[in-house]
């Protein structure tokens, strides 16, 4: 039976419970810091890769210890008493997941970028002598256990393996689609975060804290500072996908153009498109234009560094779940409350002020080039927004906080701008 219409209208009223709660997530992030405080007084013999793995360790600590122990987030997939086990399952398990790391193998070992980038992935390839081993000793037993505790456990994994297996009956191919493309999203961003990281980590490491003795030193720092954590946090979720965490992926982006709008974004194909196509800045930046009023000077590079955190505030939020291309929980709390899409509008906010296209510099035709060079940029963002509410759109927990934030967001007053109620209104076919 449907539920009454006043029953209805109160759910669409209400902002559905965020996948993670908010201390979880600074959990990680404290525990994270503390970490690379605690490397600044370790010998500094270990390849960076390994101190890396060590931040990525503090900072899942930092957010499981909580999620299971506090937020018990692992009964809302496993349940208890545990049912009775399979070994035949669990080694078709097992089979899937040599089978789909295989996949991701495969196209390493075909792609230049990958077999050609060796120094570039170097610290990915390093760390992979350590988390290979581990991952063939901990799988079975982690794969048994959780298989004992599933409702349903002929999941995708489970038909992935039948697939390898060559036992083809009763599988699904939209499913084993869906599960590769998880994989795919996570084999090639996870060697490009925990490259940067590894970089950024090295820095971080080396930083000398009586370096900040005036704005510019405190900006370049908190920048910085601020991508690092960003950077450390996302490497980690893109390790961590357990069913055991409830950070497993639900679905991933099925369409080519969420792909292609998404790693457009990203190297290597940022390279090509942002430098051929897109380039919209002259190296002149808001410190070159403004370093003449002091006052202004702070206020402008106080305002980017707001928008920065905003940006960083929104990975945080998603503690153990964020991913590009990929559904692993709705996040409604931090900065989700007041808008969809937080992390999206404070970075093209903050690309705007610090590339400052609207200044004059050889003639205003070069300036409005600019402007509409990253007007481009920022449209680009705009179809991974519209993308991504489609496919999370499919789920219940999402369309709610939608409907929830299309009454009290922040800029839901946009929505009342004709040429801006189109493009709100508009979704992609």
């Amino acid at each position: 039976m449907a539920p009454p219409a006043r029953a209805r209208q109160l759910v669409e009223l209400t902002r559905p419970r965020s996948a993670t709660h908010a201390a979880v997530a600074w959990s990680g992030v404290v525990a994270m810091l503390l970490g690379v405080a605690a490397l600044k007084y370790w010998p500094q013999v270990q390849p960076i890769a390994y101190l890396a793995l060590m931040v990525m360790a503090c900072a899942a600590i930092g957010v499981f210890v909580p999620d299971l122990l506090w937020q018990k987030v692992q009964r809302r997939t496993l349940v208890k008493p545990a049912l009775h086990g399979s070994g035949s399952r669990t080694l078709t398990k097992f089979a899937g997941l040599v089978g789909a790391a295989g996949c991701v193998a495969l196209l390493y070992w075909l792609f230049p970028e990958y077999y050609r980038g060796g120094d570039f992935y170097g610290n990915y390839w390093l760390a992979l002598r350590v988390l290979l081993p581990l991952w063939a000793i901990l799988a079975l037993p982690y794969l048994y256990w959780v298989d004992r505790r599933m409702q349903e456990p002929r999941d995708a994994l489970w038909q992935m393996g039948r697939l390898v297996t060559l036992h083809w009956r009763g599988i699904n191919p939209r499913i084993i689609g869906q599960f590769l493309l998880g994989w795919l999203a996570r084999g090639y961003f996870l060697p490009l975060m925990f490259t940067y990281l590894c970089n950024e980590l090295g820095r971080m490491l080396q930083y000398d804290p009586h370096s900040l003795r005036d704005f510019k030193a405190i900006y370049d720092w908190g920048f910085f500072s601020l991508y690092y954590i960003d950077v450390a946090l996302v490497s980690m979720t893109y390790l961590m996908s357990l069913r055991l965490t409830d950070t497993h992926v639900r679905s991933t982006e099925p369409t080519m153009l969420g792909w292609v709008v998404a790693l457009i974004c990203y190297q290597p194909f940022w390279s090509l498109i942002g430098n051929q196509y897109i380039h919209y800045d002259d190296d002149l930046r808001w410190d070159f234009w403004l370093q003449g009023t002091p006052w202004l000077y702070v206020s402008w590079g106080t305002a980017i560094l707001a928008l920065s955190a905003v940006y960083v505030w929104a990975t945080l939020s998603f503690g153990g779940r964020f991913s590009n291309l990929t559904h692993r929980g709705i996040i409604t709390n931090g900065p989700y409350r007041f808008t969809k899409h937080p992390a999206y509008i404070a970075k093209n906010l903050s690309w705007w002020m610090i590339s400052m296209p609207f200044i004059v510099a050889d003639d205003w035709a070069m300036a409005v080039r600019r402007c509409l060079l990253l007007g481009l940029m920022n449209f680009v963002y705009y179809l991974r927004a519209k993308t991504e509410e489609r496919h999370l759109g499919v789920d219940p927990v999402y369309a709610q906080y939608a409907s929830w934030i299309d009454r009290h967001g922040l800029l839901r007053f946009l929505g009342r701008v004709p040429g801006l109620r189109i493009l709100a209104a508009w979704r992609p076919a």
